[in-house]
């Protein structure tokens, strides 16, 4: 249907003549005529779908075989160095791109592995992001990104399109609210590995890289203990992960070495987002008899405290000492420095990605249910210095 150029009424069209070669039109609600540009698109005329150059294009051009320039593109040694050289210009000057798409069902691979990360917010998984896309381009495959924002939910869809898209094998690193793992049971079920990083859980077979975590819980409590500190509380993380049960673990550990009791009322289990961090270290700070240090899960909420600590007129390291994980970038910044537990972010990635290549390139049943085990490195700064009293 054409519309009129003046008041772009449809149903009142009709044809009247041609002028100069053109169809000419008129539009009897408003006795308008009309001719259109040349090269509009009419119902009579739809408009050309663009041709993507395919190998038989590439065939009738040289004169050859679809099965020659097919057997050239992909280097077969039946074809000679003249033949190949032949297709691949002809190849370049039509603008040819393969067709990935058939290329992986005939293969039953995509070169290409699905990573799910909890959230952006810390600099944390972009830095292991980089690692793991460092290893996979030199080995040719491509990476699918995806975050699941702490839900539950959204990471089971996000499984659910990788699973879509044919990836080779998943990374992944489990949101806040997972307690339930069929949709990665289904990938073992399909043999397409699965390697799981920093948030992992044991009931799940797949190999595993981790940091630490007990280690670095350890040494950071002891820390603030040989610098004169003694009621030293714990704002941690949710009970159902891993990393939060490790942490919690190393530092029961260190006050139990050095003779310190472990008292309930200075651990508080919080859910990683600042909002709850600002309100649990409000709580800390405002206990009859507070704590004078605080180890925290990572530096995010460890960096709330000091703020809440200035807010309140408390001296950081002197009244309060505060020591967090991760090592994020602004922790060196912050006050006189944050102290924190510095985790090898860009070697996990690329370790993972290492293990995810090894997996997709082994036969099923030589798959080991492996962890490594990375060591975490305690980085001292003003937060937490001070004379033993």
């Amino acid at each position: 249907m054409i519309p009129c150029v003046k008041c772009q009424q449809v149903e009142t069209i009709m044809k009247a003549g041609f002028v100069r070669g053109k169809q000419r039109y008129l539009c009897k609600d408003c006795n308008y005529f009309f001719t259109l540009p040349t090269g509009t698109p009419t119902a009579s005329q739809p408009r050309r779908r663009r041709h993507q150059t395919t190998i038989i294009d590439i065939a009738r051009t040289l004169g050859v075989s679809n099965s020659t320039v097919s057997r050239a593109l992909h280097g077969h040694p039946d074809i000679s160095p003249e033949t190949r050289q032949q297709v691949l210009d002809m190849a370049t000057q039509l603008d040819y791109q393969p067709n990935q798409l058939a290329y992986s069902l005939v293969k039953s691979l995509t070169n290409t592995i699905g990573i799910i990360v909890p959230e952006f917010f810390t600099p944390f998984f972009p830095n292991v992001i980089v690692g793991v896309q460092e290893v996979l381009s030199r080995a040719g495959y491509h990476l699918i990104i995806m975050q699941s924002s702490e839900s539950y939910e959204t990471e089971v869809g996000n499984t659910k399109a990788m699973l879509a898209n044919r990836v080779d094998g998943i990374i992944a690193s489990l949101s806040l609210e997972t307690n339930n793992y069929d949709h990665f049971e289904v990938y073992e079920k399909r043999g397409i590995p699965v390697v799981y990083f920093n948030r992992v859980c044991h009931e799940l077979a797949g190999p595993k890289v981790v940091v630490n975590d007990y280690i670095g819980a350890y040494k950071a409590v002891e820390h603030l203990i040989q610098n004169g500190y003694q009621r030293i509380a714990h704002l941690g993380g949710p009970p159902n992960l891993v990393i939060s049960q490790e942490r919690l673990r190393g530092y029961k550990a260190a006050l139990q070495k050095y003779g310190f009791d472990v008292r309930p009322e200075l651990i508080i289990h919080g859910d990683l987002t600042q909002h709850k961090a600002r309100i649990y270290g409000q709580y800390l700070l405002d206990m009859d008899n507070p704590p004078d240090a605080i180890f925290a899960v990572n530096d995010p909420t460890a960096i709330e405290i000091l703020l809440l600590a200035k807010a309140k007129g408390l001296l950081v390291p002197e009244d309060l000492g505060v020591v967090g994980f991760s090592d994020d970038p602004i922790a060196a910044h912050i006050g006189n420095g944050l102290t924190t537990v510095k985790q090898p972010t860009h070697l996990m990635g690329t370790m993972t990605a290492e293990m995810i290549l090894r997996l997709i390139n082994e036969e099923e049943e030589q798959w080991k249910p492996e962890t490594k085990v990375l060591e975490a490195e305690l980085v001292v700064r003003g937060s937490s210095v001070r004379s033993r009293k």
